[in-house]
């Protein structure tokens, strides 16, 4: 059985197209075919030949995006196995649609949308939080965009609700050949410092050591799994959001794990994910922590 494609979002703005650049090199790096796909509802109403004279149908519009995404992808590494379909329905819904058979999805930072003057684009939200494949949204500086830090930074949640987030960092510093810091942010509530004057520290060096045993605990599977991957454990004071967010000035892929909950039509996003996915120096991996069927 074939492994699945890498799926890319393409709508020709210039968050896309570097989001094509970024998802050649990891198709290279995974040995994956690429699916390039613009959605486009009007696309299934209109013929595509426009009427003589005419302004040219949605259908041939996405044709041409979709053509100059797959040149790019070409010229970039002519190796890769490329492919391209216009989907005929709203953007979030198609790429939701399209998780199903995909390795992950690949977006753009911002689109061409009404709300790209956000810091993330509606779509891009949507679909991170509610994709049941891992979703990597390209952002930040060229450094990252361009894989120079030579680090993989994961943001290590729990045992038992990060699995698949520890299994996907572990992969991409197998692949790209490069460091692994994992990060365990921890915070020590004020009211029991103030409690226990007497024995400053205690309580923070208390919530750190556990920070650390769970820490070990998240990595100790992939750890021996990955046995050539260079581990870099870090348990840091401080919200979780902050702590990944200045971190990913070093790294080349933030990795974090969202749960997912059956039947939930909600965003599913934790607040470290969600501030990443904004505010992050470097591309962002959400990767679903499915629960199975009882």
């Amino acid at each position: 059985m074939a492994p699945l494609p890498l799926v890319v979002g393409v709508d020709g703005s210039e968050p896309a197209l570097l989001a094509v650049d970024w998802a050649v090199d990891e198709a290279a790096r995974h040995h994956l075919a690429l699916r390039l796909v613009h959605a486009s509802p009007w696309a299934a109403h209109e013929s595509a030949v426009p009427p003589s004279g005419g302004p040219p149908s949605a259908r041939a519009a996405a044709g041409r995006v979709l053509a100059a995404a797959a040149g790019r992808a070409h010229r970039r590494d002519p190796r890769i196995e490329v492919s391209t379909a216009v989907l005929a329905e709203e953007a979030a819904r198609a790429l939701l649609n399209e998780a199903g058979d995909a390795a992950f999805l690949v977006l753009g930072s911002r689109g061409r949308g009404p709300l790209r003057g956000l810091l993330l684009g509606s779509v891009g939200l949507t679909v991170a939080a509610r994709a049941h494949c891992p979703v990597i949204v390209v952002r930040g500086d060229p450094a990252g965009l361009a894989g120079g830090h030579g680090r993989i930074l994961l943001g290590a949640g729990d045992p038992g609700t990060s699995g698949e987030a520890v299994r996907f960092a572990f992969r991409e510093a197998e692949a790209r050949g490069c460091a692994l810091d994992a990060v365990r942010a921890w915070r020590c509530p004020a009211y029991e410092s103030l409690d226990h004057p007497a024995t400053t520290g205690a309580p923070e060096r208390r919530y750190e050591e556990r920070a650390s045993a769970l820490l070990d605990a998240v990595l100790r599977e992939a750890v021996a799994a990955h046995p050539g991957v260079r581990v870099r454990r870090a348990t840091v004071e401080g919200p979780a959001s902050k702590v990944l967010v200045l971190r990913s000035a070093a790294a080349d892929l933030a990795v974090v794990g969202a749960r997912r909950h059956r039947g939930h039509a909600g965003l599913q996003l934790g607040r470290a994910a969600h501030t990443l996915l904004h505010h992050a120096q470097c591309p962002v991996a959400v990767v679903p922590e499915v629960p199975r069927p009882a």
